[in-house]
Parts: structure tokens; sequence; C-alpha cells
């Protein structure tokens, strides 16, 4: 199936018979064809331990399960749009920037800044960047959300990459992550997340920055 970008802020997917799509419930524009729009309460593809995981990230709302045979436009709060294709890897997300996927990919979660231990945790809550991420795995298209559009940086064992948590879209490949702040506790008192607070992301692979740290 895949997406199809109408411009920055739309995008447009085929439904065919047989196959299906999930979205974040609210995302459908207009629709084509015979499609229909279930909640899914089972968390998409990852069943029970997934909708866990959305639902300790404060992720109440459902995902729409998106079936038939038409075509649908998805966009959501007039936010950059940004695909991702996938061939066998993993994504992880923000599950509150993912607009849509392909029911092909394997969903589930990921607690980011685990490997940052228990102070990664406590960093993270005063940070208000949730923790936890949607992993998606396998083949097919993702499309994500993100402020004033997206730009994808390389990640290599010679350069880690450090990113405001709040400007954290998403990342791919074999990369290790660890939440970290630059600042001394009396520093922090007061602070929200900016500079205050480091997503340290190393290894081989790519993370998605979005343009401003404005909360979706």
């Amino acid at each position: 199936m895949g997406f199809r970008e109408i411009n920055s802020k739309m995008i447009e997917a085929t439904v065919v018979p047989g196959q299906r799509l999930f979205s974040q419930r609210g995302a459908m524009l207009a629709y084509k064809g015979d499609v229909s729009f279930t909640p899914n309460t089972a968390g998409g593809q990852g069943g029970i331990m997934s909708m866990i995981g959305r639902r300790v990230a404060n992720e109440d709302t459902p995902l729409m399960t998106v079936e038939g045979n038409g075509t649908v436009l998805f966009g959501h709060g007039g936010h950059h749009i940004q695909v991702i294709d996938l061939t066998g890897d993993t994504l992880c997300v923000e599950a509150d920037r993912l607009l849509a996927f392909e029911g092909t990919l394997q969903q589930g979660t990921l607690f980011l800044g685990s490997q940052g231990g228990v102070m990664g945790m406590v960093r993270g809550q005063i940070s208000g960047q949730g923790l936890f991420t949607t992993t998606l795995k396998g083949q097919g298209s993702v499309a994500v959300m993100a402020h004033g559009g997206v730009l994808e940086v390389p990640i290599t064992p010679q350069r880690p990459v450090h990113v405001d948590p709040q400007a954290y879209v998403a990342h791919h490949g074999d990369v290790r992550n660890k939440l970290s702040t630059a600042l001394g506790w009396r520093d922090m008192v007061g602070r929200g997340s900016g500079e205050a607070f480091q997503l340290e992301l190393s290894g081989s692979g790519a993370v998605y920055v979005q343009a401003s740290e404005e909360k979706l």
C-alpha cells in the first residue's frame, strides 16, 4: 500500500481488501470508496502489552483500524508529516507523534531512558517528556507528525547525537539511548526540558528531530 505525500501536511493512503492500516484517532480528513474506521483497543499489532505501554505513556486514545477498499487522506492539527519506509528494521517513535502506519508492522513499546538507569527515569519525569515510545518493526510505511518540519540526523559510532527530548520525534537503527542532564540538581529547579536535558543516541542509525520544541 504505502503512503503518498500530497503536501507537507497531508498524505494519501490506499486501502485494499485483506490488509489494514492503523491511524491516530481524528487523523482521517477524507476518504473515497468502501472504507471502515474502528477503534482498536488491543494496541494495534502489539497486543495487550503494547496497550499497557501506551496507557503508561498517558496515551488513552485508542488507535483506529482502517480497512476496506479505497483511499484515505490523513493529517492532524496542521502538523508537518514525515513518511518513513521500513525495510525490516525497527523505528522508535513518540506515541503522540504517530499519525498512521501499515498493518504489516509489528507494534511494541520501548522505555526511553531505560539504558540510563534510575536517574534517567527521574530526569525524564522532571522534563515532562514521555518515557515510553512506540516501536514499529518489519516491512511497511509509517507517517509521523512534527512541528515546523523534520530533519534526519545520522548517528555513527564515532559521532553520537545529543537531542533535546522535546525536539525528539523518532529514531531507527542499532542505537542506544541515554537520558541525562547537563545541569546540577540546583540548576534544574523550576526548569523545563530545553538544554538542561539531553537524549544521547549512540551507535549506527538516524534520529528525526523536529524544528520546534512545541509539544503536540
